[in-house]
C-alpha cells in the first residue's frame, strides 16, 4: 500500500540526494542569474520598497510574523511589482504537488506557497516561512517542490523567504538534478531588498524572451 507523507516531514537534503542524486553546484557559472546583468529599477520602485520594508519593522515591533503575515506583506507585494501578476504569468496559489519516491512505496504530497507558470512552465516556486524559521532548513522543502516541475528540459527557480531574509535557488533537472543558491539577502540590510526585486524581474525578464 502507497503512503502519502507531508514534504514537509520527509524532505532533507540527503533524502533528496539518495532518492533522485540530487547535487549542489556552488560555482558562479552555474547560477549566473542572480547576479550578472541585473537591471535597474526606478526611484518609484525604491519608495515602494522602502514601505514595504516599514510596513515589515512596524508588524513586527510586538513579535514574530506567522507564514500568512510573511506571504501578505512580502511576498503579495513582491510578485506584484516584479510583474508576476501580469501577462504572460499566471500565479497560482498554494498549489499541491506531489513528488514520487520509485525506491519505496511512498509519495510525498505538499502544497506551494505561490506558483508562477508560463504557458505550463514553472517560472517561480516561492515558499515563505515564518520570521523566526532559518532558511536553511526550509532549502529541502523547496528543492522537493521544483522536483515536482514536470518539464524537465528547462531550469527552475524558486524563492525561499522568512520575510526578512531571502535566498534565490536554481535547479536544472536533465538526466540529474544539479541546484545552486544565491547568497542571502536581508531586509535588515538597506538596499537589499533592491537587489531581491531586481533578480526576479531579470529571471522573468529571461523567460518571457524565450532565452531558456
Amino acid at each position: 500500500m502507497v503512503q502519502t507523507i507531508p514534504i514537509s516531514e520527509k524532505t532533507t537534503l540527503k533524502f533528496l540526494r539518495e532518492n533522485f542524486n540530487l547535487q549542489r553546484d556552488d560555482t558562479q557559472q552555474f547560477f549566473p542569474e542572480w547576479y550578472d546583468n541585473l537591471p535597474n529599477i526606478s526611484e518609484s520602485d525604491r519608495i515602494f520598497l522602502d514601505k514595504i520594508r516599514s510596513r515589515y519593522f512596524y508588524q513586527l515591533d510586538e513579535g514574530t510574523l506567522l507564514e500568512g503575515g510573511v506571504k501578505m506583506m512580502m511576498v503579495a507585494p513582491l510578485l506584484d511589482i516584479a510583474g508576476f501578476y501580469d501577462a504572460p504569468f499566471k500565479t497560482r496559489f498554494e498549489p499541491t504537488v506531489t513528488l514520487e519516491v520509485e525506491t519505496a512505496a511512498e509519495v510525498l504530497q505538499g502544497r506551494i506557497d505561490a506558483l508562477v507558470v508560463q504557458n505550463q512552465f514553472w517560472v517561480w516556486v516561492l515558499e515563505a516561512k515564518r520570521t523566526t524559521f532559518s532558511l536553511g532548513l526550509g532549502i529541502p522543502q523547496a528543492l522537493a517542490y521544483m522536483l515536482c516541475n514536470p518539464h524537465i528540459n528547462k531550469p527552475s527557480f524558486g524563492i525561499l523567504t522568512g520575510g526578512e531574509d531571502f535566498i534565490f535557488l536554481k535547479l536544472v533537472r536533465q538526466q540529474n538534478p544539479i541546484y545552486g543558491l544565491s547568497r542571502k539577502f536581508s531586509i535588515l540590510n538597506p538596499g537589499e531588498l533592491d537587489d531581491v526585486l531586481k533578480i526576479m524581474r531579470h529571471l522573468g525578464e529571461l523567460i518571457s524572451t524565450n532565452n531558456y
